[in-house]
């Protein structure tokens, strides 16, 4: 008998190791890899799932193995490739590979589904005596080794394919169909054999005659196309001349409706991205390549005719987007160029639609897959091409297990596959500029914007000046006359200021208290929309007391500001505009994201308000004023990437004005106008500010210069959230050399959330060959902790440190 060696899900002790099981000899054909399956697993009776990673011969164990109980998949759901990924992935994230290989997978393979078989084929007396005349057959576990056989070999064969359907969710759309058993010659003497004057009928059978090979053919198809009724349908039915059926219809992300474009004639900066890309491709060397280019200097054309070489090479492309709201304007330009071709992947789609994305990539029905993060793991097959926009975005990395970047995943793939990957942006991460600088990526500069069109005039007003402090509300004079005269021009605004609900807290002014979260160490946000006091953190939310919870005093006052109150303010300062606001609150609903930015591309608003989720991406010609409300906001973060989220954002925001023929002007309001990011970023200097940063990091002993990998700790007691992080020092200290810089443990800047108080240890080092393996043993050994109530997390290269 064959053996496979499984990665068992066991969630209260998991291990990177597999386990090896007999494969049952009903199922020696059946059992591949990438397939998952049921094994028994202990002493008792306990089945748990599995992943095959690996089918051989024999087996070393001197023991007696068990056989797999079953199998759930009867098509593997993961590829070679995948399988070697997650392996590698396991170890560089410090995380288990079950979890890598869970995270690979669309959620509807995770949920509760049911699988059934599919005919593909009407004329095969096995898959009639299978199917017993329903439509499609479920496989549950009650079906014995000898079906799994012959189900595995009709769909080797392509005579059925096995389709998911999740539990209680309508995953699948159904639509009705005609189809006809008969061949040409049948149909031709049915045809000959109506009256004369029974045209609809005629009609019907002369398109099935020509149409044979594309059958089935949905009803709605052929009444809109080509004028053939439902009547003649069912009047060709009850003749036995056709068959109505129901089909799967594969649904496509709603918001996609975009106008087919064609290749723009490109700059000289562009032609040179575009040849050095396009060589690298050919020659198959998986080179990365950062592109640096200005806002508006053309990075999504060089993306696009870079994609269109790798699918002339008979290649695939994968291109990966920050962020949902970025993705409706990006997919529609890539759609727009290239059609069909084209899957999209992200968590903004419902489980019906992201399968159905999933499956059209997996069958090889498209080319080019564009998605957020976790569209890295596309099926795809012989890949190109992968590209990265707006590659300095913290949304890149993942924030619980698997820990993972995916512009990591992503060059792991490229090397695999052996194509290039592109990084873009108008502000590189340093991390990334850094290894351009040293030759490890190949930097392409774009310095002009395609039109020629100069960079928008931004004005840095000082908040702090009398003029603008005795100001009433968050508007400058300067903004206020700035977007007066947007308006008189019939032109359009954005106005950004990056935090979302009404008021950032509730004060009592007599006794100075503060409504805070019950769960966690912050102050409740007022949302006036919904009356109500949120936490961000932890979603609790509590109506608003008329009377201080504390001394009882009706004096109670809301400070801070949020998106909601600029919106009052917009209102009541210019009752004629139309202003859309565009945050978390407002894109909950499917579709609303794409629905806010149609509306704003149609001129249906003259101000669009948001949070960053408008600062980058959005190409909108008419807007030449760009309002930013605080620039403050990010840069007073306990973080040691403030300035550059600083930087990026300003930069990224004012590069929204002015992009194509009417200029363009920024306004920045802040209380440090003296600040080098806001400084640098008014004048789009990325140079002088790289400068700078990479200067002050170097001092600080921070990334690029040093490798981080943070350690946190959290429990409900925080005396032994303490104490657990005080032993996790000591095993580390056992690891690393004199060279090595190890902080804390200390609280983090909120040091309780949801209830539980969080430390952590932040380890700084450049060489440390030991560090590595201690990580990998801690993991193992605090798992027995997590049942005591612990959250131990080991971060590699975080994006944050609090």
């Amino acid at each position: 008998m064959s053996v496979a060696e499984i990665i068992v899900d066991v969630p209260t002790m998991q291990t990177n190791r597999p386990f090896e099981y007999l494969i049952p000899e009903a199922l020696t054909d059946v059992v591949v890899p990438g397939m998952r399956v049921e094994v028994p697993f202990g002493r008792g009776k306990r089945k748990i799932q599995g992943f095959v990673m690996q089918v051989k011969a024999e087996s070393d164990f001197q023991g007696k193995l068990k056989p797999i109980s079953r199998v759930i998949d009867l098509k593997p759901v993961l590829s070679q490739e995948m399988l070697d990924l997650s392996a590698w992935l396991a170890d560089r994230t410090y995380s288990f590979q079950i979890s890598c290989l869970q995270t690979m997978l669309p959620s509807v393979m995770r949920a509760k589904y049911k699988q059934f078989v599919i005919p593909l084929v009407s004329d095969n007396p096995e898959v009639n005596s299978l199917l017993n005349g329903q439509p499609s057959f479920e496989i549950t576990n009650q079906i014995d080794d000898e079906t799994v056989k012959l189900i595995n070999r009709l769909r080797k064969n392509k005579q059925v394919d096995i389709q998911y359907v999740v539990q209680n969710q309508a995953l699948q759309v159904k639509r009705q169909a005609v189809t006809t058993d008969l061949n040409v010659i049948q149909l031709h003497e049915a045809k000959s054999q109506l009256r004369p004057n029974a045209k609809a009928q005629i009609k019907l059978l002369d398109f099935l005659a020509d149409n044979l090979q594309s059958l089935p053919v949905e009803f709605n198809v052929l009444e809109k196309e080509y004028g053939i009724s439902r009547a003649a349908i069912k009047t060709a039915e009850k003749n036995n001349l056709v068959k109505v059926i129901e089909v799967t219809k594969l649904r496509k992300p709603v918001g996609i409706n975009p106008e087919q474009t064609t290749k723009l004639a490109l700059t000289d900066e562009q032609q040179v991205a575009v040849d050095q890309i396009s060589e690298a491709i050919t020659a198959e060397k998986p080179e990365t390549f950062l592109i640096e280019g200005v806002t508006g200097s053309g990075k999504t054309e060089v993306y696009l005719q870079t994609i269109e070489k790798a699918l002339q090479q008979d290649k695939t492309a994968l291109m990966l987007v920050p962020e949902i709201s970025l993705t409706p304007q990006m997919v529609n330009r890539v759609v727009g160029r290239f059609g069909d071709q084209v899957a999209v992947l992200h968590s903004g789609l419902s489980n019906g639609e992201r399968y159905d994305e999933w499956t059209r990539i997996e069958n090889h029905d498209v080319k080019v897959v564009v998605g957020a993060r976790s569209a890295v793991f596309a099926p795809l097959d012989k890949i190109g091409l992968i590209i990265i926009d707006e590659e300095h975005e913290a949304s890149y990395k993942q924030d619980d297990n698997p820990r993972y970047h995916a512009r990591d995943v992503a060059q792991w793939r490229a090397k695999v596959n052996k194509c290039p990957v592109v990084l873009g942006s108008a502000t590189p991460s340093l991390e990334s500029r850094a290894r351009a600088e040293k030759g490890v990526y190949k930097l392409i500069r774009m310095k002009k914007r395609i039109n020629n069109q100069t960079l928008p005039k931004v004005h840095i007003v000082d908040m702090r000046d009398a003029e603008n402090s005795a100001v009433k509300g968050d508007f400058s004079p300067a903004l206020t006359s700035a977007l007066q005269e947007t308006l008189d021009r019939h032109e359009q605004a954005i106005v950004l200021l990056n935090r979302r609900g009404y008021s950032s807290f509730m004060m009592c002014r007599e006794c100075g208290f503060v409504l805070k979260c019950p769960n966690c160490d912050v102050s409740l946000t007022y949302h006036k929309d919904l009356g109500k006091m949120k936490c961000h953190y932890c979603g609790h939310e509590e109506p608003v007391p008329n009377i201080c919870p504390n001394c009882h005093s009706k004096k109670i006052g809301f400070y801070g500001t949020g998106t909601q109150n600029i919106e009052q303010q917009l209102n009541d300062l210019f009752p004629q505009a139309r202003v859309l606001r565009m945050d978390v609150d407002t894109t909950r609903r499917k579709g609303a994201h794409a629905k806010i930015l149609q509306q704003f591309g149609q001129h249906k608003a003259d101000i669009l308000l948001g949070t960053q989720m408008i600062a980058k991406g959005l190409d909108f010609p008419d807007v030449t004023l760009v309002g930013v409300i605080n620039a403050d906001t990010t840069l007073s973060l306990a973080d040691f990437r403030a300035s550059e989220r600083t930087f990026q954002l300003l930069t990224q925001v004012s590069g929204r004005a002015g992009r194509a023929e009417k200029t363009g002007h920024v306004i920045i309001q802040t209380f440090n106008p003296d600040h080098y990011a806001i400084k640098d970023a008014a004048k789009q200097d990325y140079e002088t500010f790289f400068k700078q940063e990479m200067y002050l990091r170097h001092q600080s002993n921070y990334t690029p210069y040093y490798f981080t990998t943070l350690i946190s700790v959290a429990n409900q007691d925080e005396g032994k959230t303490l104490k657990q992080s005080y032993w996790l020092k000591k095993q580390l200290q056992t690891a690393l050399s004199k060279n090595a810089i190890l902080l804390g443990p200390s609280p983090t800047m909120i040091s309780r959330k949801q209830n539980k108080y969080y430390y952590q240890i932040i380890v700084k080092y450049k060489h440390e060959p030991q560090l590595h393996q201690r990580l990998l043993e801690i993991l193992n050994e605090t798992q027995a902790d997590v049942k005591s109530g612990f959250t131990i997390a080991i971060d590699n290269e975080p994006q944050h440190i609090d």
